[in-house]
């Protein structure tokens, strides 16, 4: 794996932030009363800040911390504990370095329910969603345990974002409990100013971000001063491609998949949705029903499907896109609208209904700007040529998909698709073992621990046994593999809240972005 001296990692947080078990965790009643700091192996105040940050439940709008920003030496003395703490996990053997990431991944199985609750509290998706997430970090954390034998190993920094910053403790606790050198996973807190202090740190060999283009730019230009390398997850604007012979109920499911999955707050989202003008009316009219059934509420009740959004700015930002989408000739289905539940200690939850959106056009903003939000853009098309070039028409390049019964179709057409994953007859559903990367202004490296750029991958439906043969659900083409090691400390920064989800700094940062698929 790719632990080493220094990333930003998360703290024993949970059992101190409540007084009673997990069930005791409601909506509406989580607070943080300690530390969010995690240097050395424990909870820690910053010994300098550089501003302060306050977190919400997006169930409720309800503070439940406000926190201090780490400042440059609350930075640096991060850096310094991981540099130690590595030279104590790089002596060790493979096989040892191998036991202690099994018992981490034993204790999250363990402990699922309760990280997931505070995951849910924390960034606003369902209960069931976080679970999922949960069971992800734990599989990712077993595949690379494997791989521990063959490399010295790596520390970390993680910096989450500050929308998310409480769930992040659980896994320092976590890995401390597992035996992990204390400071070899440390979380500091903060904004633009601590995300800085870490990529410009010269013990600081290697900076992975997830986040918006612009702060992305920022990342590299001070990345390249110090000829450091970086990984970046940058969002997209994905195109899913349905075609008229497909299984048409399995691909308005996958559609749904592409686009509401934590309320639309996912970078590798398919939100430009191409339809074959042959079953555009049936399709349009199945997923509007689909979509007008996913119920909306209490994320942390079993039955809601879709939570709130992870702040009001964010809410208001997606309301807006929605109104100028039908300013500039879209036609709004269903949703788009501010939901306000029943319960009364929900009614300041930054919840909305789902969208769905048609009559789009390609030079449309809904149709080129990522959104992140569960919008969904229905467009037309004729043929394949015309739509495989109209899906590349893009400055992003993430994920795809492709519905079809075709297979032959469905890899020419992935072949040509200018995105580093791509789905064949469903979306968003990745085993562990695949690279994530994408190209264009999606970032660059796709993110294993054994794959480079040249890596493109390809996930296909194997329960669809009618339009995939067993040999072809999975294509990986390997051009070369690398592996990196580095003498020093490498720096994980979230900039989006609910793609900083708590559990995936403990993963090497070429490694990481792969389950920030938000999962």
């Amino acid at each position: 794996m790719f632990f080493r001296g220094g990333l930003v990692a998360f703290s024993p947080c949970v059992r101190a932030l409540r007084p009673g078990p997990v069930a005791a965790m409601n909506t509406g009643s989580f607070v943080v009363s300690q530390p969010l700091n995690y240097r050395g192996g424990a909870r820690v105040e910053p010994v300098d800040a550089s501003g302060t940050e306050k977190a919400f439940e997006p169930a409720t709008g309800r503070v439940i911390a406000t926190f201090a920003c780490s400042g440059e030496k609350e930075v640096n003395l991060a850096v310094q504990d991981a540099k130690a703490a590595f030279k104590i996990w790089s002596q060790k053997s493979g096989m040892e370095r191998c036991r202690v990431l099994l018992e981490a991944a034993r204790i999250i199985r363990e402990r699922r329910d309760e990280i997931a609750t505070v995951e849910t509290i924390n960034n606003g998706k369902s209960i069931f969603e976080a679970r999922w997430d949960v069971d992800t970090s734990w599989q990712c954390l077993e595949y690379y345990a494997g791989l521990a034998g063959s490399m010295a190993g790596n520390a970390m920094i993680f910096k989450p974002s500050p929308f998310t910053p409480v769930s992040v403790l659980l896994l320092a606790e976590i890995y401390t409990e597992a035996g992990v050198p204390p400071g070899l996973f440390n979380v500091v807190q903060g904004g633009a100013a601590t995300g800085q202090f870490l990529c410009l740190h010269r013990d600081v060999a290697k900076v992975s971000f997830t986040g918006s283009v612009p702060t992305g730019s920022k990342i590299m230009e001070m990345a390249a001063k110090g000829i450091k390398p970086i990984t970046l997850e940058l969002g997209g604007k994905s195109p899913l491609i349905i075609f008229s012979d497909c299984d048409l109920e399995n691909a308005v499911k996958g559609a749904l998949m592409a686009n509401f999955l934590t309320q639309g707050e996912v970078c590798c989202n398919g939100t430009r949705v191409f339809v074959q003008k042959e079953i555009l009316e049936k399709f349009t009219k199945e997923v509007v029903k689909r979509t007008q059934g996913i119920k909306i509420g209490d994320p942390l009740l079993e039955g809601t499907r879709m939570g709130p959004l992870i702040n009001r700015p964010h809410l208001e930002r997606v309301l807006g896109f929605i109104k100028l989408a039908k300013e500039q000739g879209a036609k709004v289905l269903c949703g788009g609208d501010v939901f306000v539940p029943e319960d009364p200690k929900l009614k300041d939850g930054y919840y909305m209904r789902p969208c769905v959106l048609t009559d789009c056009r390609d030079d449309m903003t809904c149709v080129r700007e990522e959104i992140f939000g569960p919008v969904m853009s229905i467009l037309s098309f004729d043929t394949e040529a015309e739509v495989l070039e109209r899906a590349n028409n893009t400055t992003f390049g993430l994920a795809a998909g492709v519905f079809t019964r075709d297979i032959q179709r469905a890899h020419r057409v992935v072949a040509g698709l200018q995105a580093g994953m791509c789905f064949i007859n469903n979306y968003n559903v990745s085993p562990v073992e695949l690279p994530f990367g994408g190209y264009k202004k999606s970032g660059e490296e796709p993110e294993s621990v054994d794959a480079n750029p040249a890596c493109r991958d390809t996930g296909c439906n194997s329960d669809r046994t009618d339009q995939v043969s067993e040999h072809s659900c999975l294509r990986i083409t390997w051009e070369s593999i690398q592996i990196l090691v580095l003498p020093r400390p490498a720096a994980v920064i979230s900039g989006n809240g609910n793609q900083a989800s708590s559990y995936f700094p403990f993963l090497s940062p070429k490694a990481l972005q792969k389950v920030l698929m938000c999962i």
